[in-house]
Parts: C-alpha cells; structure tokens; sequence
C-alpha cells in the first residue's frame, strides 16, 4: 500500500498510538497554564536535554543537511553546523532565561518595559516568525516520505513522464564541464534550471500527509500540553538518533558491493577513491564559495544573538526545575544535534557515489536513500525511518505550538478577555495552538523552498534582539528606546521592502536594482579520481559526436586517468545584489525583480561602493552586519536622548534577575525573591560593576567550568568533522 509493506505501516501506526496514549495520560495531570504551558517548571536534566534536542532537531535538518553535501560535497555541512560556535553562548543565557520565571518571552517585554502593548506586538510577530518555522518542517518530511513511496515509471502520467525526461536531460548538462557546452547547450541549461524539473514522484498526495501529521500533533500537544510534549521528545529523540544512524552501513555496504575491489577495502576509502577531490573540501569548497572565514563569523554571531530572542528558547528553559537543570539540558541537547548533523553530511557523501543522476531535486536524496537501501530488506526499517522523520517534526512542532499558544494567552487574548477561570485559559490556549499547528500546514501546502524560509526566520528576530539584550544588560534602557527599536527595525528591513515593490512596480524592473555579482572562474587543480575519470570520459565522447556534425566550439578535452593532476573551472552562479531572489523574464520578456528588498544595500552602493564587483559572501555579511548593529544603536541613542526608567516594576524586575532558581518549589523561589527584593543592595554583590547602569554578573565556578568545557566540545566537533570527512583519504 502507497509503495510500503504490511510491517512498515504496523510500525508507524504503533508510533502514533503511543505519543497519543502520552498525550492522553500527561492530560489527567493538568490544573492550571503553567501546568499546561510549562509542565509545572519540574524537569530535570535528562528532560531537558532532549527536550532541547528535540525542538531544535526538525525534518528539515537530516533532509537539509543531505541535500547541501549532495549538491555541494562536505562543505554542505555548514548550512546546519553554523550554530556550533554560539553553543556555548547558551551556557550563560539559559540561567537568565530560567529566572525570568515568565510564562512567555513577551511576559519579559511587559514587565521590563512596563508595556502590555510591546508584548502583544512580540506575541504577533513571533507566532508568525514560529508559524514559518515549523511549515519548513513540514515540507521537508514532505520531501522525504515522498521519495520514500515513489511511483515507478510505468505509473507516471503524462504530465510527470515529460517532467522526468526534463530532468534527465538537465542533470545530463550538469555533469559537463561548462567550457565544454556550445551557447545552444549553456542556453537549454539556464532554461532547464530555472524550470527545476523533478525525476521522483510519489503515490502519496503531499497535501494528505501535511493534514495526517498535523492531526496526530494537534490530538498529543492540544490534550497534555508542555508535559506530554516534552515526555513524546524522550521518545521521538531516539527516534531521531535512529534516523542519523541507520543508513549509514547500508550505504556503505552498498558502496563496497558496487565498487570495491577487495574485502578489506573500506567504503570511506572507496569514497575517496571514487568522488571528486573538491566534495572533500570544508572550508571554501568552489560550490561554496560563500562560506568564507568572515561569513561564517558573522552569521554564527547573529545567529547567536537572535536566537536567544526566539520565544521557543524561553518556554524549554522555563521548564526546568533549576537553573543548573536549564543550562546543562539546553547546551547538551544542542551539541546532540551538532554530532547527529555530521552524521547526516556523512550519508549525504555516500549518496552522492550512489545516486548522482538517478535524483534530480537534491531536497529527495534522504527519501530516495531510504527506499533504495532499505525498502527491499522489508523487516520495517522503511517504517522506522517515517517515524523518525515524523518525530523530528513533531518534536518540533509540539514544543512550537505550546510556545505560540502561551504568547496568544498571555499577551494578546488574557488582556483582552480577563478574570475567567483556569480552565478557560488551558482551553483558550489549546484552541490558539491548533490554529497555530493548522496555519503552519497552510504555509507548507504554498511553498517549496526550505531554504528560502529557514534564512528568512534565521534574521527576523532581529526586530527584538536590541531590546532583549539591552533589557536585560543595560538598566539606561528605556520603553521609548525599545519602542523605536522594534518598529523602525521592522518597517525599515521588513515592512518597506515587501510592501515598496507593490507600491511602485518600476522597482522590479530598474536597471540598477537590478544588478548581480559577477564573479571570476575559480579554477582550482585536483588529482584525478574515479568519477573525474568518468566524467572526462564523457566528454570526450561528447566532443566527438559533436565533432564529426562539424558543431564543436572548443579543443578536444585531453584524455585523463585516475592519479593525473588537471585543472577544473567552476562558473560560479551570478547572485542578486539587491533582492532576496535572483531575477526572471515576465510574460512580457522584461527582467524582473524577485522577493523582497535589502535597503541598507541599496544605501551602500548609493554612496559609491560597487557591489557588483565584491564577494556575493562580503555583500551578504555587510548586510547581516548592519541589520544587527541598527537596532541596537537606536536603542542606545533614543534611551540616553529620553527619561530613564526607574520604576519600581523595572527595580524588582533587576532584583527578581540576579536572584538565582534554586530548585526548591515555586513556594520557596516566590519566597527568594521576595527576600531579595526586602535586601536590595545584598543582590548588587552578584554584580561585576555595582556602581553602574550595566548588569554583567559575576561568574561562579559553575559559570566559568561550564563554559569552558562547551568550547572544548566546539573544539571536538570540529575534529569529528574533520575525522569524518578525511577519513578513508
């Protein structure tokens, strides 16, 4: 059925009966919000840490990861290990995060800024900003279980038959040497990429599959809340190391069945026997030539400050029991993901030997792996990969949709509908998280591109990192500062630039708006290996039948055999300067404009710099630069021009921060804080710089020990990385 066996849907119907049967029993224990919202503030380190793991492992990270080091080698791995250096950074932040003891991040906009109106605004923003996020979960286990059921030819329609035939004759193109194409071939080439024509296609209608999922994490989250979510990540988080484990030796018995030559020869050595030199590139790989030094910098920075902003962060901190609990669940289950994305480039490697022109859309290379190496064993391997896959979404989507529906409660909808009971309010939130999860499923349907989303959501809480990170460090902050802060950063990077194009449609087609990188060749010299061999051999048969028509336009490729030195040339693609997409010909045969806007580089190339001619990766980190910078110093200059905020609200909100969670009850917290509030200038001992407007701690031993053993760990995944890769070499 749907191109799986008996066995396969018996296990996949268990998984859903099980995280049900949680959902169901964790709802008997609810009595209040926090209970629903936070699971009564009790988890412990084991929780946490995969509670973290879980929210922060979605189906878009195995699937992404993959389809990066299949289209562009090891460098590919970058696209999910970027966070690996902010890890640490979470060391000290959790503890703030925990003893804020708020329900929601916008509770800390209102009691810090004394402004009901400011969190409402950050409780609407950042429902939209998670609404994105999970619909790329979404579409990514789309992508991966449909290539996990797919049509053979013989059932194609007419439609989809064309369609593959397409993508046949693209991937033919693109494994030729660019030089090597006459201008009718680079011409067919450019039109067959911008028609992205697909070569798998599915039994299962991807719609269907969106509503069954969303469904299954509407009936576990909607009924237990924070507890039954967190208790399914327990189990969905094995789930998901199963899913980062279990194709790899197949895979790599595949390799050494189709290519080896002896029985000790081991796959990684068969791999780079086999695979060009340039898919074992980490750093400045010529497909990736973006991820320079300072790219990665800069984005690991951002990255780092803005996710903390994230209201997801709050609620799995604010779960914990402690601060300890908080900081030690949350780094360890982001290094979990760091270890398991290594694991994911690994099998992207592999695909790449197995399945170079038999996948097409890279975003199904996971799927297609999946049913090639072990739909044919069926003992319900197929099964336990859809549920993994489905656990890495749910896991996600849960703790999403608890974190959207306490932002809608508390901020929005309590204010507006007061004074009713608890179980008015847990019903009020369940109501909100569903129509969270069913919006979600509706983004998923309209779009393709995963990327596209992941780094629009990457940058949007920039909006509120000034007014988190002055909030919280600055005392001078004020509500007029974060007020300007906030909006001006969102009308200026977010509203202006969608709503501009609509206004004035000539935009779309100025010329100078228009403009793209042009980047150089990159030539790069390499040793031969087996599929250079294989390649080159093809390409000379190519010029010879184009030789003896009298259609070649260039000298006869020299001949190559594995161990020779030659030189490849890399046509790197032209990027847009100005706009979030590169640009197409309308009906009307005009070039236009895509996507939406970068004002701050539309100023730069104004006051004299020529963007066309710099790196698109130093474009885009000038960019990232001053979208982070602007905030802050708006912030800084409206705060110092305007009245400082010494209310009491604000006193006790600095008092309640420096004031460590013990993990004795919420009785005794309530009654340590009220303590420290009586001794107010005991709690400026916890201060590095007591006699200024600054709220930099002291660091404990915790502190420091911590810390430094988080960028040991940094140190030692880079080594995995390294090791995995060059192993075999």
């Amino acid at each position: 059925m749907y191109g799986l066996n008996f066995i396969d849907l018996i296990v996949i119907f268990t998984y859903f009966l099980a995280i049900i049967g949680i959902g169901i029993w964790s709802s008997r224990r609810i009595k209040s919000q926090e209970d629903y919202l936070l699971g009564g503030r009790k988890f412990g380190k084991l929780i946490q840490t995969f509670a973290s793991f879980g929210q922060a492992t979605s189906a878009d990270g195995p699937v992404g990861v993959a389809t990066t080091t299949f289209k562009n080698g090891a460098a590919g791995i970058w696209s999910a290990l970027l966070m690996v250096f902010s890890t640490p950074l979470f060391w000290i932040t959790s503890p703030w995060l925990r003893r804020m003891r708020t329900t929601t991040m916008g509770d800390f906009y209102e009691e810090r800024y004394g402004s009901k109106k400011m969190a409402a605004v950050y409780a609407i923003i950042g429902s939209i900003g998670m609404m994105g996020l999970v619909s790329v979960g979404y579409t990514a286990m789309n992508k991966t279980i449909m290539a996990i059921t797919p049509k053979v030819e013989k059932d194609f329609t007419r439609q989809e038959r064309y369609e593959y035939n397409l993508a046949l004759e693209l991937n033919q193109l693109e494994s030729k040497d660019y030089n090597q194409l006459d201008s009718q071939q680079k011409e067919r080439l450019t039109e067959l990429r911008q028609l992205k024509p697909e070569s798998v296609f599915s039994y299962i209608n991807e719609y269907w599959l969106v509503w069954i999922v969303c469904l299954i994490v509407l009936i576990y989250s909607v009924l237990g809340g924070l507890e039954a979510a967190f208790y399914t990540d327990m189990l969905q988080g094995f789930f998901i190391i199963m899913l980062s484990i279990i194709l790899i030796p197949f895979a790599w018995w595949k390799i050494k069945l189709l290519y080896g030559t002896s029985e000790n020869e081991s796959a990684l050595n068969i791999l780079h026997d086999k695979l060009p030199e340039s898919f074992f590139e980490i750093f400045g790989a010529p497909t990736l030539i973006d991820f320079t030094w300072y790219f990665i910098l800069v984005a690991s920075v951002v990255a780092g400050i803005t996710v903390v902003t994230q209201p997801n962060q709050l609620v799995t901190n604010a779960a914990a029991k402690d601060e300890y609990s908080a900081r030690f669940g949350f780094v360890a289950g982001s290094f979990m993901k760091r270890f398991c994305t290594i694991l994911w480039g690994v099998l992207g490697l592999a695909a790449v030997l197995l399945y170079s022109g038999k996948v097409q859309n890279s975003d199904l290379v996971w799927g297609y792996a999946t049913h090639d190496l072990l739909g044919s064993l069926k003992i319900g391997l197929v099964g336990v990969m859809i549920t993994s896959m489905m656990a890495a979404l749910m896991s996600t989507a849960s703790t999403l949709m608890l974190t959207v529906s306490g932002l809608l409660l508390h901020n929005v909808y309590k204010p507006l509908v007061a004074e009713k009971s608890e179980q008015h309010y847990v019903w009020a939130s369940r109501i909100l998280g569903a129509s969270f999860l069913v919006g979600g499923a509706i983004v998923a349907t309209q779009f393709d591109s995963i990327l596209e989303i992941l780094k629009f959501i990457w940058e949007f809480f920039v909006i509120f990192a000034a007014a988190f990170w002055l909030g919280l460090k600055w005392r001078r902050a004020n509500r007029q500062g974060a007020w300007a802060s906030i909006l001006v950063t969102l009308a200026v990077f977010y509203l202006l630039p969608v709503i501009m194009p609509y206004i004035n449609p000539a935009m779309r087609t100025n010329k100078q708006l228009l403009l793209k990188t042009q980047p150089e060749p990159v030539e790069r010299v390499y040793v031969a290996r087996g599929m250079d061999v294989t390649e080159r051999n093809k390409e000379i048969g190519d010029w010879n039948t184009q030789n003896i028509s009298g259609a070649t336009v260039s000298n006869r490729p020299d001949s190559l055999k594995v161990g020779d030195k030659f030189t490849k040339t890399f046509n790197l693609p032209q990027k847009s300067i100005f706009w979030s997409k590169d640009p197409s010909i309308n009906e009307n045969g005009v070039m236009t404009a895509r996507g939406y806007f970068f004002p701050e580089l539309i100023l730069i190339q104004k006051l004299g710099f020529q963007l066309q001619y710099q790196p698109y990766a130093l474009n885009e980190t000038i960019r990232m630069i001053i979208r982070l910078l602007f905030p802050f110093l708006l912030l800084i200059v409206v705060s110092l021009l305007t009245k400082p905020q010494n209310d009491k609200q604000t006193l006790e909100f600095f008092i309640k921060m420096r004031t460590r969670v013990r993990g004795f009850g919420n009785e005794v917290d309530h009654q340590d804080v009220q303590n420290a509030i009586k001794n107010q200038e005991a709690t400026k001992g916890f201060l590095l710089f007591p006699n200024s407007s600054f709220e930099i701690y002291k660091w404990n031993r915790q502190d420091v020990v911590g810390f430094f053993i988080s960028i040991g760990i940094v140190f030692v995944v880079l080594a995995t990385l390294f090791l995995a890769v060059k192993m075999g070499g």
